[in-house]
Parts: C-alpha cells; sequence; structure tokens
C-alpha cells in the first residue's frame, strides 16, 4: 500500500515546541469519542486529526503502520479487504474515532482475553516528547523490540506521556468460521461453565450475560466450531449483538444511571454489586449502572481483587481508581521524564499528575 503523502508532523512538532516556550498546557484530542473518559483538561486543543493516512501496510507480515489521526474506520476496511482484522476488537463510541484515540485509551473488545489487549499488539510508535523531540521508538518487525516497551506505554496513557503521531501494529488473519449462540442459564451457572471450558480446547472468542442468558462467539476453523457448537447448544445468536455490546449501544447502557466497568481477576464469581450489571470478558468485566458511591463500588471491586473506572463524566470527582502511594510516585516520575514541564493533558487521568 502507497505512503500517504500529507504528512502533518512538522506542524504538531512546532506545535508542541510553542507550548513548550510558553509553558502552555496542550490538549491532545483525535475525534474526541472517548473525551468523556477521565478529568476534562483545560489548555490549547492540539488536533491529531491532519497528520492521517496509512504509511505502510504488508499483509503477508502482518504488520500495518499508521498515522495516529488516521480514522479508525479506515484502518479497519484496509485490514478487512485483506482479510485481517485488529485483534483486540477496540471500541469506536462514535464515527470520528482515530487510531491514536484507540492507543491513548487502550480500550479492548469482547474479544480481549482470547486476543490480548490493545497494548499487546503495539509492535512500535513515534512520539513527541516533551523536550520538544519527534522520537522513534521500537520498529515494524516482532523482532526488532528496541524501545518495545515504551511504545506499549503509550497504551492507555490518554495523552499524558506524550504526542503519540504514527504506530505499527500487529495484525491477524480474520478467522475462518464465526458463529454466535445464546444460552438460557443464570449467571452463577454459567461462570462455573466458563470456567470449565476455559480448560478445554473449545474455540471461544467473547463471553458475556445480561443476567438473563449466556451469550457465546465460536471463532475458528469449521471442524472445531461446529464440534463446540454441538456440544455446548443454545440458540443461533445474531453476530451483530457483539458489536453492540462494544459500542455500548445495547438496551443495558440506556439506564440514565452513572457507568461502571469493573475489571476483575479471572474466575470471578457471582458479586453483590448494588445495580443492574452487565457481564462481559468471560466475567473479567462487569459493566455496572448503579447510583451507589464510588467508596461502596470501588471497595467491592478491590475485594475481589479488581478496580472500577468510571465511565460517566462527572458523575465523581475520580475517575479512575485513585492510585496507591508506590504507583503514584511512578506515575509522577514517569511523567516527569517524558513530560517536564507537564504540558501534555494534565490531570487528565489523575488530578496529582
Amino acid at each position: 500500500m502507497s505512503v500517504i503523502a500529507n504528512d502533518a508532523s512538522a506542524l504538531l512538532l512546532d506545535q508542541v515546541n510553542q507550548a513548550l516556550a510558553a509553558k502552555t498546557p496542550l490538549r491532545i484530542q483525535g475525534g474526541g469519542t472517548k473525551a468523556f473518559l477521565g478529568h476534562p483538561v483545560e489548555g490549547v486543543l492540539l488536533d491529531t486529526r491532519e497528520h492521517r493516512g496509512i504509511v505502510s501496510y504488508d499483509p503477508t507480515e502482518l504488520v500495518v503502520t499508521v498515522r495516529a489521526g488516521t480514522p479508525l474506520v479506515e484502518l479497519e476496511a484496509a485490514l478487512d479487504a485483506a482479510g485481517q482484522m485488529l485483534p483486540c476488537e477496540p471500541p469506536h463510541y462514535g464515527t470520528g474515532a482515530t487510531v491514536g484515540g484507540m492507543i491513548a485509551a487502550g480500550l479492548s473488545g469482547p474479544r480481549r482475553p482470547w486476543s490480548g489487549s490493545v497494548r499487546d499488539f503495539v509492535l512500535g510508535s513515534r512520539v513527541i516528547t516533551g523536550q520538544g523531540k519527534h522520537l522513534r521508538f521500537g520498529g515494524e518487525v516482532m523482532k526488532n523490540v528496541a524501545g518495545y516497551d515504551l511504545s506499549r506505554l503509550m497504551a492507555g496513557s490518554f495523552g499524558c506521556l506524550g504526542v503519540l503521531t504514527e504506530v505499527s501494529l500487529k495484525v491477524l488473519p480474520k478467522p475462518r468460521l464465526c458463529t454466535s449462540l445464546r444460552l438460557e442459564i443464570d449467571l452463577e451457572r454459567a461462570l462455573l461453565k466458563l470456567a470449565e471450558w476455559g480448560q478445554q480446547p473449545i474455540p471461544i472468542s467473547a463471553a458475556s450475560h445480561d443476567g438473563q442468558a449466556l451469550y457465546l462467539r465460536l471463532e475458528g476453523g469449521e471442524g472445531s466450531v461446529n464440534a463446540a457448537r454441538e456440544r455446548i447448544g443454545g440458540e443461533d445468536l445474531d453476530a451483530g449483538y457483539w458489536n453492540e455490546l462494544r459500542e455500548q449501544r445495547l438496551a443495558f447502557f440506556a439506564d440514565p444511571r452513572p457507568l461502571w466497568r469493573l475489571s476483575l481477576p479471572n474466575n470471578t464469581p457471582v458479586l453483590p454489586l448494588p445495580g443492574e450489571q452487565l457481564v462481559d470478558w468471560a466475567g473479567a468485566q462487569r459493566w455496572l449502572k448503579s447510583d451507589a458511591d464510588a467508596v461502596t463500588i470501588r471497595g467491592i471491586a478491590i475485594e475481589a481483587g479488581g478496580h472500577a473506572t468510571c465511565f460517566t463524566a462527572g458523575a465523581t470527582t475520580n475517575p479512575f481508581q485513585p492510585l496507591s502511594a508506590p504507583l503514584l510516585r511512578y506515575h509522577r516520575q514517569l511523567k516527569a521524564a517524558l513530560d517536564p514541564q507537564g504540558i501534555f493533558n494534565p490531570g487528565r487521568m489523575y488530578s496529582e499528575v
């Protein structure tokens, strides 16, 4: 695939250097579809959307390099045309979602427990740092791991560590066969069955429970998928369910109460959550609609060995799980090393950083 000529990275670098000289905070944003997450940022807008396009893509290498402002739908369409996909199944939350926003938010869809998270597929990146330099980390092939960890740090950093301008991602072939099932069993039994199936060679790639039924997606070769379907039973389910779940368009998400995301260890049993819940990731991710206070919700999550994030803007003063003293120290040290003047999305994740 040919390189798109319009490279706006020089303009982004110039804007960063102007902000550094004036000591002016920057509000880094692409499509803004995930702007509701975290604290609002006060600063001059740095819009990445002009820096767009697929830089290189060779389907035989299973690697794509793409600029941060590229619409996520554009990247997915190019991969789909080659019979490939982003394995982490990232949510869009709107038509304007960009690749940079996907990396910055670090959110993954229903396939995540079986394929990996966003950061697991980051091979390399180009980043404008808080020293006003445009640096390249990592590479475009799996064998090149120089700077690999720093590139992965950009995943889930919400733009607080630097301006991501380009990223190289590992991609995978789309499965040959995909089928979805619905089984009417209660949540407790569903979690037990999922734990049992997790120890067996069953090609599950998504599993959720809405309080009434268990929803499963099976993906892989025809033989393994058909054998698992015969064994598990249930009724056919429209495959569009998983996209509606990923994009939070199911009826559950229309509930006006604040939305919480609980990230929990595998095989966590049923929890006494104060509200309506939708279980995803075979129980490792639980969406909760609740008017309960943050202390109560986070207390339940912590006791189970997990943490809770509020997905409703303004519902709590701390959208992300408050950090322990050691973790806060590490975050501050990392911020100081990569963004010494603190101009990149200050306070987006934590007011102390």
